[in-house]
């Protein structure tokens, strides 16, 4: 039985209403181009229609993206050559500039990332480098939004991964750190020193008010030693007491 020339067309024009039917999820967002003019507000998110060829719809995520950024050749202020990657976390806010004003606004942000990156870890010097992450991580992030920002582009922040420094230089950086600790040690010594010094002064002002606190210092020595069980005893003598007696002898 042949079939009708109008069931033809009805399945012709079901299958084209299906297949512009889109879905879009609560993420996501659809910046449509009618006759190559784009329309005023994005769609979604939900079901729209999308007649093909008339209409171009581009899918647009509105989920924050993480993107790696390559390890980078850098040298420091102070000429050191080091591999810095990174991580950058950004956000679509307006789907309409996302698409018109840039290209591919994924890669134009990595391409940015990178020689942002390069330029800003370029101006300070190793040792700030390690230890000022924070700041820089927030120099970068400024940047990088003020950048992005007629794109539809939100970079909510940016870190500094991983530092990767020559050999040579970490050598040179473990006996920087072991001359720093026998500095401090030796400064710990002096100090602790110079405060010994300072009480056997106060103690000798004590014992020299009252001369029998040291015969009783001297008993209390022979008690210490005496409890380890000692073969030889050494008993010191003062040497007021030798004077005395070599001036005795002399008479």
């Amino acid at each position: 039985m042949p079939v009708s020339t109008s069931l033809i067309v009805f399945v012709v024009i079901a299958f084209y209403l299906l297949s512009s039917i889109k879905i879009l999820n609560e993420y996501e967002r659809a910046v449509v181009f009618r006759l190559g003019k784009l329309l005023s507000q994005p769609k979604g998110p939900g079901v729209i229609l999308v007649f093909a060829p008339i209409d171009k719809m581009v899918r647009v995520s509105l989920r924050t993206i993480v993107m790696d950024v390559p390890p980078q050749d850098v040298i420091t202020r102070d000429n050191v050559s080091v591999k810095v990657n990174a991580v950058v976390y950004f956000r679509v806010m307006e789907p309409r500039k996302a698409i018109v004003e840039v290209e591919s606004y994924h890669y134009a942000t990595s391409q940015l990332a990178q020689t942002t990156l390069r330029s800003v870890l370029g101006q300070v010097e190793l040792d700030d480098l390690l230890s000022e992450r924070e700041r820089l991580n927030q120099q970068l992030q400024q940047i990088l939004d003020l950048h992005t920002d007629p794109w539809g582009i939100k970079v909510s922040a940016v870190e500094v991964k991983h530092v990767d420094l020559p050999p040579d230089m970490q050598r040179a950086m473990a006996r920087q750190a072991e001359a720093e600790r026998e500095k401090r040690a030796k400064i710990i010594h002096a100090a602790g020193e110079l405060e010994a010094s300072e009480k056997l002064a106060q103690a000798a002002k004590v014992i020299a008010t009252e001369p029998v606190t040291i015969t009783l210092r001297y008993l209390q020595t022979l008690t210490e030693i005496a409890s380890e069980k000692n073969s030889t005893i050494i008993f010191p003598l003062p040497i007021e007491l030798m004077t005395w007696l070599m001036g005795r002898n002399r008479t």
